[in-house]
């Protein structure tokens, strides 16, 4: 299981590696060529034994228009070091491999964004021996999805938006439409991307409203967060616990809830009802449709 953030913003590349040339020509407009093949490659630079580098993720990507090395790096803040090492990174990988390197920044920070688009220059002034620009995905530029036939069209791209965002008051407006989209891809690679969003997912209230919203959709039920949500719900007081999760969902959608719906809801013992009725939460359009 992915328990942070730094691994999933990198490992989401890893699980669906177009997403990658889709996010630099779509979000940052670089006109990088159509991919061809992919291969994931061995993450480790160390070439001497006392000195260990070791980049996120590396994959390479054949294109008509020749092979590039494509270096992710997730970043949590602002950190001087990285600049040296990046360039190093670079270096190493075309002198290995003769093949052109392209350093990719994701970050859930905007500060640490603009601090990762600086150049990085090194030589004399006006005379650089070896400049290093980095493009760098993060809260700024990646859009915030937030409609729910736009996140169906890309699902990965949608989970990548719900991840940079993930640290931000905006999260939660693209989790709903998210959890809709995600029924339309395979139950392996849903469970992956729930995975991801949970790991990236800040505020408590935000990553609350995720779980009971996987808690309400079947395929989820065998993702290990989900076992977790299981668990709790094992506990003494479950089914107040799924009628509570019921109502906050209608609730977190702006569903005007009326008290003959909320009385009903809190009042039932009848656990299948109430998941049937948590089901209908995420897509109803008025309260009294779950009672229907």
């Amino acid at each position: 299981m992915v328990s942070s953030s730094h691994e999933a913003l990198h490992r989401v590349f890893q699980k669906d590696p177009a997403l990658l040339t889709r996010a630099l020509q779509r979000v940052l407009h670089v006109p990088f060529p159509e991919p061809r093949d992919f291969a994931v490659l061995n993450a480790d630079l160390t070439e001497i034994e006392p000195i260990e580098r070791r980049v996120d993720t590396l994959m390479r990507v054949e294109t008509d228009e020749g092979a590039y090395l494509l270096v992710v790096e997730a970043q949590g803040k602002v950190d001087e070091d990285k600049r040296g090492s990046w360039a190093y990174y670079l270096s190493y990988l075309y002198a290995k491999y003769r093949c052109e390197p392209v350093l990719i920044v994701i970050t859930q920070s905007g500060a640490t964004a603009r601090w990762a688009a600086r150049p990085i220059r090194l030589g004399l002034p006006g005379w650089h021996s070896l400049t290093v620009r980095p493009l760098v995905l993060g809260p700024e530029n990646v859009p915030l999805i937030v409609d729910e036939k736009e996140a169906e069209r890309d699902v990965p791209l949608a989970v990548l938006s719900a991840m940079t965002h993930g640290r931000g008051k905006q999260a939660t407006a693209i989790l709903k439409p998210l959890a809709t989209a995600l029924r339309t891809v395979d139950a392996e690679s849903a469970a992956v991307f729930v995975q991801f969003v949970d790991s990236c997912l800040v505020d408590s209230q935000a990553k609350e409203i995720w779980r009971d919203l996987m808690a309400a959709i079947h395929y989820f039920f065998r993702h290990p967060v989900a076992e977790q949500v299981r668990e709790e719900g094992r506990e003494e007081g479950r089914l107040e616990d799924r009628a509570e999760m019921t109502l906050r969902i209608l609730e977190w959608r702006g569903i005007p809830v009326p008290d003959e719906v909320r009385e009903q809801v809190l009042a039932c013992t009848d656990l299948e009802q109430l998941e049937v009725w948590a089901r209908r939460a995420v897509h109803a359009e008025a309260a009294e449709e779950l009672l229907r």
